[in-house]
Order: structure tokens, then sequence, then C-alpha cells
């Protein structure tokens, strides 16, 4: 599948609300493949969310098994259709960045633990306990679903958000 091109702040559709996929098809399949190769591409990236290629449905992958902060706590590649998070413990601020934000790093803060449940691609429902930067990156991908993006949570505009160096 072919890799799909970032939107990139202000784009109108990083600030929309995504619709629930209603029946999983050969369309969604072929999504999750754009959301899998785009994030393989991506420099550093260990998620995208439908949204960020345009596409306003409640899709998203995430994947830190490569990362040097997820290496040692993940649950591989997940191909997430639907999450929803149903519960959060601890708090913790760690530095975001996002492709569609490119020039920007900030702090945020995020829950240390949560626990989801979602739909794979093939239709099995699935319910996980992520923890650590896995968790933080699950958030931020499904932030995106909502239409939020991290410059909406940085902890503070003055202090929180930095120039990236080098992307």
């Amino acid at each position: 599948m072919p890799v799909q091109p970032i939107l990139r702040y202000p784009h109108p559709v990083l600030k929309k609300l995504c619709h629930e996929v209603k029946q999983i098809d050969t369309s969604i399949h072929d999504l999750v493949h754009d959301l899998v190769d785009t994030m393989h591409e991506g420099p550093g990236s260990v998620g995208v969310a439908a949204s960020q290629i345009g596409v306003t449905l409640r899709v998203c992958v995430v994947d830190v098994s490569k990362n040097r902060h997820g290496k040692e706590n993940n649950h591989g590649l997940l191909c997430m259709i639907n999450p929803e998070i149903t519960s959060r413990s601890g708090v913790a601020t760690m530095r975001e960045g996002c492709m569609s934000v490119p020039d920007y790093t900030g702090d945020v803060e995020r829950a240390t633990e949560i626990s989801l449940q979602f739909c794979e691609p093939d239709g099995t429902k699935r319910e996980i306990i992520a923890s650590g930067f896995e968790a933080v990156a699950i958030q931020h991908e499904m932030d995106h679903l909502d239409g939020i993006l991290f410059l909406d949570r940085v902890t503070s505009i003055k202090t929180g958000l930095f120039r990236r160096k080098n992307y």
C-alpha cells in the first residue's frame, strides 16, 4: 500500500471529530495498510491516525517497539478501529512531537496507564492495558480522532512549547 502525505497544521481536517467505523471492509483494510506504511516512513514515527491522512474515520495505528522509550514495554503493532479508553491512572509530563506539527515539540501531561478496547482489522474485539510511552502514544493518536492536537494540550505555551532543531 502507498505511503500517504501527512496533513499539516492548520489543515481543517485535523480539527474534525472522526466518525465511527460501522463496517470493516476492504476499504478499512486498505486504510490500515496505508497508515502502517505511512507510520513506518515517518521520521521517528510511532503512530498515525486516519485524520492525519485526510480520512475522518476512527482508525489509528501505534507501534513503539522500535523506539528506545517503548522497546521494553509494548504490545507491538496495534491497528485500532474505534478505540475507546475505558480507564486512566497516573499522570506524567512528556515531550511530544507530531508529523502534523513538524516544527515543534511540547510538554504534554498524560495518563501513565490506560485500559482500552478496540476492534482489530479482522473484526476481533480486543482489550489491553498500556503503560508508559505506549500509553502516551495511544492517547496522542486517539486525540487526533477527536480533532485534538498536542498543541491543544501543551502544559504551557510560554514554557512548554519548543521549536524542533531538526526533523
